[in-house]
C-alpha cells in the first residue's frame, strides 16, 4: 500500500457460501431493491470509491476510504439494520480484507478460485455486472477502475493459460464433452432430449452453444416439451415418437423420471442399419436408466450412464484442482504488479519516473544525432548535451509544477494517474487493451 501523501485504503467487506449459512445470505437482498445499496453507501462519509457485489453465493463492497474502520463499521450498520440481521449475526459471518490482501481476494473470485464448483465461469460475468452498475452510477473511480480492470485480466489469464475451466465439472457439461470427443465437432449435429426437466436444459444450452444444428425435445408432458423447444427454437415431440426420430438424430441425452426403459436394444439394432452404421452417442442420465444397457454392444452405439459421467466429473475435479495451483501463482503474480500500481500514486515517484524517461529519451536523441554530425570537439558535444537538457528541464518544469500543486488535494490520486497514462510511465498495455 502506498504510504506518505496517498491516504486512501482498498478495503473489501463480504461473506460467501463458505463463511455465512444461506439462512443469513438470503436476508441481504435490500427487499429487493438493487438501487438501495447504492442509495445507502453514497451518503457514507468515510467512502471515496465502492462496487456492490450480490449473487446467490456471496455479498461483497470494496471500497476506497480514508478512515477504514469508521467505513466498515458504517457498512456493517446499514446492512444489519435495512436487511433485519442483528450485528453479532452479521460479524460472525464476515470476512474483511485491506489493501493488497483485497486485491488477491478480488483476483481468486474472478479466476474462480473462490467459487463452490472450482473454474465455474459465471461469476466473472456477475463480476463485470457490478462493475457496469457502479460505472453508471459512477460509484467507480481512479482506484477501482484500475483494480476491476486488472481484476478482468487477470481471470482471462487464468483461464488462457491454465486448463482450469477445461474439465467440466456438471453432469449436463460432462454429457456434451463427451459428445464432443465421439464427433470431434458438433457443428450440423442433431440432438433429442428425452425429458424435459433441469440437466436437459442445461444440457440444451451446452450443445446449442457447441454449435448442435437442432434440438428434438421428447416429453411426457407435451406442454413442457414445446416450452423448453421454443427456448432453443427446437422442435417438441411426445414419447410415442422417439423411435421414429432414432435415424435422424446424432446424439440422444436422455433424463425422465419412467420407470422403465425408455429405448430398448432391439429398437436402436434396427435403426443402425438404416443410420448406415453412423454414430449415435447416447447419454443416460436417468435413475432408473432409460436406455437399455446392451445398447452399448452395438457397433457404432456409445453409450453412457450416470455412473460413467460420475466417474468423468470427479477425474476432471482432480484436474481442476492441478490447475488452481498454477492459478494461484498467476494471482500472486497480478498483485505484486498491482501493489507496484499503488505505490506510484504518490508525487514523488512520478517526478522520477517523468524526469527519468525523458533523460533516456535525450540521451538516445543526442546519440542518434551525434554520430551523424561527423567528428566533434568534446566540447561541441557538451554544448548539445546543455542544450538539450536545457529544453527537458523547461518542457518539464510546468508538468512538474502542476503535480507538486495537487500534492495534498483529496483527488490527487487523479491528476497522478493521468500524469501516468499522459506520458505513458507504466509501459505497460492500457487498461483496455488489457481486458479485451
Amino acid at each position: 500500500m502506498p504510504d506518505g501523501a496517498f491516504n486512501l485504503s482498498i478495503v473489501l467487506i463480504g461473506l460467501n457460501h463458505e463463511t455465512a449459512p444461506v439462512e443469513i445470505r438470503e436476508r441481504l437482498t435490500f427487499g429487493g431493491d438493487r438501487e438501495l445499496p447504492f442509495t445507502l453507501i453514497r451518503r457514507m462519509p468515510f467512502i471515496r470509491e465502492f462496487i456492490f457485489l450480490s449473487t446467490c453465493n456471496r455479498v461483497e463492497v470494496l471500497i476506497t476510504t480514508p478512515d477504514p474502520a469508521n467505513a466498515e463499521m458504517e457498512i456493517k450498520k446499514v446492512f444489519t439494520e435495512s436487511n433485519g440481521i442483528s450485528l453479532g449475526d452479521f460479524e460472525r459471518c464476515l470476512y474483511i480484507y485491506h489493501e493488497e490482501e483485497a486485491a488477491k481476494h478480488l483476483f481468486r473470485v474472478a479466476a474462480s478460485l473462490d467459487s463452490m464448483v472450482l473454474g465455474e465461469p459465471q461469476i466473472l460475468g456477475q463480476i463485470k455486472d457490478a462493475y457496469r452498475q457502479a460505472t453508471d452510477q459512477k460509484t467507480s473511480g481512479v482506484i477501482l477502475n484500475r483494480l476491476l480492470h486488472k481484476t478482468f485480466s487477470v481471470a482471462k489469464r487464468v483461464r488462457t493459460e491454465t486448463g482450469i475451466c477445461s474439465h467440466a465439472v456438471s453432469i449436463s457439461f460432462a454429457a456434451v464433452e463427451l459428445a464432443r470427443k465421439i464427433f470431434a465437432d458438433l457443428k450440423g449435429k442433431r440432438a433429442m432430449l428425452i425429458g424435459a426437466g433441469e440437466m436437459a436444459e442445461l444440457a440444451s444450452e451446452h450443445l446449442i452453444s457447441n454449435g448442435v444444428a437442432e434440438i428434438v425435445v421428447a416429453n411426457r408432458t407435451l406442454e413442457r416439451a414445446i416450452e423448453l423447444a421454443q427456448k432453443f427454437k427446437g422442435r417438441a415431440i411426445s414419447l410415442d415418437e422417439v423411435y421414429d426420430q432414432l435415424s435422424n438424430v446424432d446424439i440422444i441425452i436422455s433424463s425422465t423420471g419412467a420407470p422403465g426403459l425408455v429405448i430398448n436394444y432391439d429398437n436402436v439394432k434396427s435403426v443402425m442399419r438404416a443410420r448406415k452404421n453412423r454414430p449415435l452417442f447416447l447419454i443416460d442420465i436417468a435413475v432408473p436408466r432409460d436406455i437399455d444397457p446392451r445398447t452399448n454392444e452395438i457397433d457404432n452405439v456409445y453409450l453412457y450412464d450416470i455412473d460413467d459421467l460420475k466417474g468423468i466429473i470427479e477425474l476432471n475435479k482432480a484436474e481442476r484442482q492441478k490447475e488452481a495451483l498454477r492459478a494461484e501463482r498467476i494471482v500472486e503474480e497480478e498483485v505484486i504488479k498491482f501493489r507496484h500500481w499503488l505505490q506510484t500514486l504518490d508525487i514523488t515517484p512520478i517526478i522520477v519516473s517523468l524526469r527519468e524517461k525523458a533523460e533516456q529519451i535525450r540521451l538516445k536523441e543526442c546519440r542518434k544525432t551525434l554520430s551523424n554530425m561527423g567528428p566533434l570537439t568534446p566540447e561541441q558535444e557538451q554544448a548539445v548535451h546543455v542544450l538539450t537538457a536545457s529544453i527537458i528541464n523547461k518542457m518539464l518544469h510546468d508538468p512538474i509544477t502542476y503535480l507538486k500543486g495537487k500534492s495534498g488535494r483529496e483527488h490527487k490520486d487523479i491528476y497522478l494517474d493521468f500524469a501516468r497514462r499522459i506520458f505513458n510511465l507504466n509501459g505497460e498495455p492500457t487498461d483496455i487493451e488489457e481486458e479485451q
